[in-house]
């Protein structure tokens, strides 16, 4: 693991979004992870928290997703509440709101009266289901709208259930990585024709957009819709996740056939048996010898064996592993930042580096500096400070409600 970083002066202006104003209506899940990535990037993020939530459930100052942010405190259904934040508004560049679609509109802070005061503002929306469609306006979370796309049906042994890898695919993946994009595009062209816009990100379109390539191999006869039939399912015994002698597990991806042969040979595994692979009716049988000579080690044998090779394995690590990975620690890519371990940000720039400047942001903390630095003295009339020690609110899943 690196060493923690010194915690430098506030908000120093790193990164290649230093000088992007960036106001983030609270919410839960992909809406708070791109205001991260955004204020990752040098952006100086405005998090407007409201009185009681929401949040995660968990103490706020462990609330990654909040770090490199500062947070003000509106109450949205207080008259002072909706003034405030369109006069911060008329001052930012980027708002995100992650509301079921009208509601932002009934507490007085949708598109039209932010982009009146602000023509210029591009408006970010993240949803699960979009601004429109029949789902539009109902509950929902990320395993719901990857089931609809086809991407959850894919992920899986054939003989069980598809498999759930938390809420990554479709929250994260499909949902604030659109939305980034799309603001960032979005942004791109309102400072070249002085135009805002509106950005409609829904899980569903980026979960569906992620699975182009499929689709393309679908079309051409090169992938079936049934999983473990597939050569990047599973069904490829050289492409799939085997247990050590220990309990662990080794991935392999050894698809092209020179990587192949490195893995086989540094498997111990006989040329007469490698040679399956050509011979796909005998997979089966190909990927039994293969699970039985990782059955014979454990898995740090095994990663010493492949270790530094083109053979395309890896140890399967858990969260609390990795940041101890030597690729990844020689690299930074988790570090400890206020007592936190954490992932360092990304992706990396050679000229503008982006950096960890502020713990996670306690609700409602900033609100006279914000007031201050943005010139916005309505912020000081809504709302009141937070104790940043009280909860940030009920236990929820993450996930946008819409």
């Amino acid at each position: 693991m690196t060493p923690e970083p010194p915690n430098p002066a506030p908000d120093p202006g790193t990164g290649p979004l230093a000088g992007v104003r960036v106001i983030e209506l609270a919410g839960i899940g992909p809406g708070p992870f791109a205001a991260m990535l955004l204020a990752d990037l040098g952006a100086d993020v405005v998090r407007v928290d409201r009185p009681g939530g929401p949040g995660l459930g968990i103490d706020p100052a462990h609330d990654v997703t909040n770090r490199n942010k500062r947070s003000v405190l509106v109450d949205l259904k207080d008259a002072a509440g909706p003034p405030a934040v369109l006069e911060l508004a008329a001052r930012a560049d980027i708002l995100i709101e992650g509301y079921r679609p009208g509601v932002a509109e009934r507490l007085g802070v949708g598109p039209e009266p932010c982009m009146a005061v602000n023509p210029r503002l591009v408006y970010g929306r993240m949803t699960g289901w979009g601004q429109d469609g029949p789902l539009a306006r109902t509950a929902g979370h990320d395993i719901g709208y990857i089931a609809v796309t086809g991407a959850l049906a894919m992920a899986g042994a054939p003989d069980r259930p598809p498999a759930i890898t938390a809420n990554l695919l479709g929250d994260f993946a499909g949902g604030s990585l659109y939305l980034v994009t799309g603001l960032l595009a979005a942004l791109h062209h309102a400072r070249t024709h002085g135009r805002g816009q509106v950005v409609d990100a829904a899980i569903v379109d980026g979960t569906a957009h992620l699975t182009a390539m499929i689709h393309g191999m679908r079309s051409a006869g090169a992938w079936q819709d049934r999983r473990g039939s597939n050569l990047l399912d599973g069904s490829a015994p050289f492409y799939g996740v085997y247990a050590t002698s220990d309990g662990g597990h080794m991935a392999v991806g050894a698809l092209e056939q020179r990587f192949y042969d490195a893995f086989t040979t540094l498997l111990g595994l006989p040329a007469a048996t490698a040679a399956l692979r050509a011979e796909p009716a005998r997979w089966p049988e190909l990927r039994e010898a293969v699970a039985d000579r990782f059955r014979t080690r454990t898995r740090a044998q095994w990663t010493a064996v492949f270790d530094g090779t083109d053979a395309c394995v890896a140890p399967v690590l858990a969260l609390g592993e990795a940041g101890d990975h030597p690729h990844l620690a020689a690299r930074g890519t988790l570090t400890a930042y206020e007592g936190i371990v954490q992932p360092a940000p990304a992706p990396r720039f050679s000229a503008t580096p982006a950096t960890l400047r502020r713990p996670p942001a306690p609700p409602g903390a900033h609100t006279a500096e914000v007031a201050r630095d943005w010139d916005a003295p309505a912020l000081t009339r809504t709302g009141s400070p937070a104790d940043p020690a009280a909860p940030a609110g009920p236990a929820r899943t993450a996930g946008p409600s819409g």
